[in-house]
């Protein structure tokens, strides 16, 4: 499969090297927005780029008629307006908070968690997220991801990384070097404390779930998500 990477930081070259192990070709290595996009015998595009770049990104991709999945946080607000450009365009678009396999079946424990805990007196929820200094947005993309899980579940309203009020979701969001990620729900209360925590080691794991996700975008048309690689509740 020839691959273009959009976004060549630590992550793209992480990505590189696990498609090369996979037997894959990289097609294109794009910096920045700004440069010459060539998707020539591209059959998969893969944005890990900046939250600036990103939208432009996705749409050059879908003007080629390229699948494109994404991985790059902080540019949600305008999700709607891709989803509907790739509508336009009969196009093909997966958009993950995170690919980590492990991470995506912590989010269904975390969701499972949520709904269990639903209706529990005494229990205040908080979110702890540690990212390595160079991650542009905080909270992370996956802490808003489980925040948003837990919000659909329960009685809270909002996250927050301030004080937060009574029907929100602390997000304690800590960057520290070289850390690859880690998240932490726990619910407390006077009696006890119940937690679930997932942990990278590494980007690799990332870096796998991209290109999984890739190969199994490859020819589908349509708006997908990690559930659909991952057949959860599919």
């Amino acid at each position: 499969m020839n691959i273009a990477l959009l976004g060549y930081g630590r992550m793209g070259k992480s990505i590189e090297a696990i498609a090369l192990e996979r037997h894959h070709t990289i097609t294109l290595k794009i910096s920045n927005a700004a440069d010459n996009f060539d998707f020539s015998n591209t059959d998969v595009a893969i944005d890990f780029s900046i939250p600036t770049a990103a939208i432009s990104n996705i749409k050059k991709a879908l003007d080629a008629n390229v699948p494109v999945i994404s991985g790059t946080t902080g540019w949600l607000e305008h999700y709607q307006d891709v989803i509907d450009y790739c509508k336009s365009k009969n196009g093909t678009f997966l958009y993950a908070s995170n690919f980590s396999l492990g991470v995506n079946i912590f989010f269904e424990i975390n969701k499972r968690l949520s709904q269990l805990m639903t209706g529990t007196e005494g229990y205040s929820t908080e979110i702890e997220e540690i990212h390595h200094t160079k991650k542009l947005d905080a909270p992370s993309g996956t802490a808003i991801t489980l925040a948003e899980q837990i919000i659909e579940n329960t009685a809270y309203k909002n996250w927050t990384l301030e004080d937060p009020k009574s029907d929100e979701i602390h997000i304690d969001a800590k960057r520290i070097p070289e850390v690859p990620g880690t998240h932490q729900i726990t619910y407390n209360s006077d009696i006890d404390s119940i937690s679930i925590q997932h942990t990278a080691h590494s980007r690799q794991g990332f870096a796998l779930g991209a290109v999984i996700a890739a190969e199994w975008i490859k020819d589908k048309k349509g708006i997908f998500s990690m559930k659909d690689v991952l057949r959860i509740n599919v």
